[in-house]
């Protein structure tokens, strides 16, 4: 029976950016239940990185990140992480009032941001229906993440440090036996001395085969279209458009157009799969604020997005467990948090410091610990 000082349940993004920061400092194996890694809400990700528009705590974890992103370690990855593309958030006559005050709001925040008329903002989006578009401002911060690239990079970097990734090896039953935990996989058992529950919509589920006490971590299913975009629409420069209230989001995705209606609804863990009236509200969202009519739906999926109680991530030992590590709850944001939230749980696992991120934005790793519920 093999033993390793951590085991790392989970090959999605939060495990799998652990596994690159804990690299040769621990014995450490990666036990993923399916064939392929980041299969669920890894590999369904909008591919969106942002600085603004989340909860503050998730925007500090972005700018902690941002560094990472524009320049990554030395043989990481041989294209750039983050391709930018800029945003549009619009709104129609009804919300023109809030829109200003939001507008107004942001505008403290960040001097970047541009108010455009309507027609400017066709300029820009040509999709765009201006019968519909009353507000609208532009953001150049916006960009698109290449998951795959920071996906593999974390994957390759892990492996030249020694970390073992086991594919098809889900936990199926374990055990404690004083000093190391005995995981029950279909192939073996092995012993790790440290759990780590990276397991995302399962979070909770895995907790309770540890006899672990659950947090209330919940998946959400978040559903996605992907449409032809008109002749003479270039994907390549076209901004992500994004209406005031979360109603919806439009964004380019490999020569296509992504639609979401932005759903989030509690669901099973699973190999969740769109339903319909969601793929009939993001076509509807589409053909309400573009010109754009959609005759025919190229590719419909599903993704998950697991939040804890109070939406924010959940990093460290479990309160009933020292050796039980929760790293979960990251909702959409744990691709565009990967990099400060695997750097901010290796350097816990190791009893070392924080990166240094969390200190200059002012950010707690406190406020992610399993401690506060």
């Amino acid at each position: 029976m093999q033993t390793y000082d951590i085991a790392i349940l989970g090959g999605g993004i939060a495990g799998l950016s652990l596994a690159y920061f804990l690299g040769a400092s621990r014995s450490v194996v990666v036990l993923e239940r399916e064939e392929n890694l980041g299969y669920h809400s890894t590999g369904r990700s909008a591919a969106e990185f942002v600085l603004r528009y989340n909860s503050p705590e998730v925007c500090a974890l972005a700018a902690i990140s941002r560094d990472f992103f524009d320049r990554p370690p030395e043989g990481f990855t041989d294209v750039p992480l983050l391709v930018p593309r800029g945003g549009l958030m619009i709104a129609n006559a009804e919300k023109l009032e809030r829109f200003e005050a939001h507008f107004a709001a942001e505008r403290t925040k960040a001097d970047n941001l541009t108010r455009l008329s309507v027609e400017e903002s066709l300029v820009m989006a040509p999709i765009l229906d201006p019968g519909y578009v009353a507000g609208v401002y532009h953001d150049p911060e916006f960009w698109d993440i290449e998951v795959e690239s920071l996906l593999q990079g974390y994957v390759k970097g892990a492996r030249r440090a020694g970390v073992e990734i086991r594919q098809k090896a889900g936990v199926m039953s374990a055990r404690d036996d004083g000093r190391h935990w005995l995981l029950d996989t279909e192939a073996e058992t092995i012993a790790a001395r440290i759990v780590v529950n990276a397991t995302g919509g399962w979070a909770d589920p895995t907790a309770a085969l540890f006899r672990i006490a659950p947090i209330g971590i919940v998946p959400h299913r978040r559903t996605a279209i992907l449409v032809d975009l008109p002749d003479g629409v270039d994907a390549r420069t076209m901004p992500e458009i994004n209406e005031l209230d979360d109603e919806f989001y439009i964004k380019p995705d490999a020569g296509r157009l992504l639609v979401s209606p932005a759903d989030e609804t509690p669901c099973e863990p699973g190999d969740v799969q769109p339903e319909e009236i969601d793929v009939a509200w993001a076509a509807h969202h589409l053909e309400t604020a573009t010109t754009m009519e959609v005759r025919r739906i190229a590719k419909s999926w599903a993704g998950m997005r697991s939040f804890a109680p109070d939406r924010l991530p959940v990093l460290g030992p479990a309160s009933d467990h020292p050796r039980f590590f929760w790293l979960a709850g990251q909702g959409g944001y744990g691709i565009l948090s990967s990099p400060a939230l695997g750097a901010l749980a290796a350097s816990l696992l190791t009893g070392g410091e924080a990166p240094e991120g969390f200190a200059r934005i002012g950010l707690a790793p406190t406020a992610f610990s399993p401690l506060r519920f």
